[in-house]
């Protein structure tokens, strides 16, 4: 099967998925028209309670149906998605912008621990988080300001190994260490949920080429970004598999979609955006929901 076949396929489910949960037209999701579902596809897994945690990536930041303008959480974030999919009786979204691991167990401003939102009837919980506590944005921030200077070598790479070890590595075994830590309060908060962690979309080209100017990233800053988003999923997928909960692979399906696309392809932001720098779009949030939920149906 070809790379545009997979995608067509992919983008059709995606927008079925979509459309079914959210109650969306054919405008709205683009113009795609999706074909009807197997049999297989169209027996959805249910949850009656089920509570979203994360950060950004998971509130949808960014878009449109605004929830919560302080978190920046939206409607069209991949828990809103999921929770009409499985027909959640109960919905509990406490993702929030810039959220960390810190922040699962302590208050985020006036929002209480995201934590809090468990309970002993909770039977779903998804949760992505670690961007925030290996510093997504100051690494991007650090890497387009290097490429100024040299935008054919690595001064992001350079930067982040001055020490003679990647600090960025190390950021990343600690994050991991702080989810394990997060996913066993998640067991003992609700015993009998289903729990799921949603790892991170393809934010760079995944062939490792840059894609100047339109996103200032150095030639070879390009692969250790790349590198540094899969080391981060491979970290996120070790730790909740270790801690008894599930992973969900987003990474894979977003691979072509990635923030150097064209405005038509891309289901990640560039850096000069209305919406959300290097955050998933609604296309991206809808990708992210179908990896998750293809997990739950298995």
């Amino acid at each position: 099967m070809t790379q545009l076949a997979r995608t067509s396929r992919s983008t059709v489910r995606i927008a079925s998925l979509a459309a079914a949960a959210l109650g969306t037209t054919v405008g709205l999701l683009g113009g795609f028209m999706a074909p009807a579902a197997s049999a297989a596809e169209s027996a959805h897994p249910t949850y009656d309670n089920y509570v979203a945690l994360g950060d950004s990536y998971a509130s949808g930041a960014g878009l449109s149906m605004v929830d919560d303008a302080d978190c920046d959480r939206t409607k069209e974030s991949y828990p809103a998605v999921i929770a009409g999919a499985v027909k959640a009786k109960s919905f509990k979204n406490v993702t929030c912008s810039g959220a960390t691991t810190a922040e699962m167990a302590k208050a985020q401003g006036t929002n209480p621990a995201q934590l809090s939102a468990l309970s002993a009837d909770t039977d779903l919980v998804t949760l992505t988080i670690g961007g925030n506590d290996i510093g997504f944005t100051e690494i991007i921030t650090t890497c387009v300001v290097g490429s100024f200077s040299d935008p054919t070598g690595s001064p992001c790479k350079t930067h982040y190994n001055a020490s003679g070890s990647d600090a960025i590595a190390t950021r990343i075994n600690s994050a991991a260490a702080k989810l394990t830590v997060t996913l066993d309060y998640i067991h003992a908060l609700a015993p009998k949920a289903r729990v799921l962690v949603v790892g991170y979309p393809s934010l760079v080209p995944d062939n490792g080429k840059a894609c100047r100017p339109g996103v200032p990233f150095a030639d070879g800053d390009v692969p250790y970004l790349r590198d540094v988003n899969k080391k981060l999923n491979q970290a996120l997928a070790d730790r909740a598999r270790s801690a008894g909960a599930e992973y969900a692979d987003t990474y894979t399906m977003t691979v072509g979609h990635d923030m150097c696309q064209s405005e038509a392809d891309r289901w990640i932001e560039p850096l000069e955006t209305k919406l959300a720098p290097a955050h998933p779009n609604r296309w991206g949030q809808y990708a992210m929901a179908y990896g998750a939920y293809n997990q739950l149906r298995n």
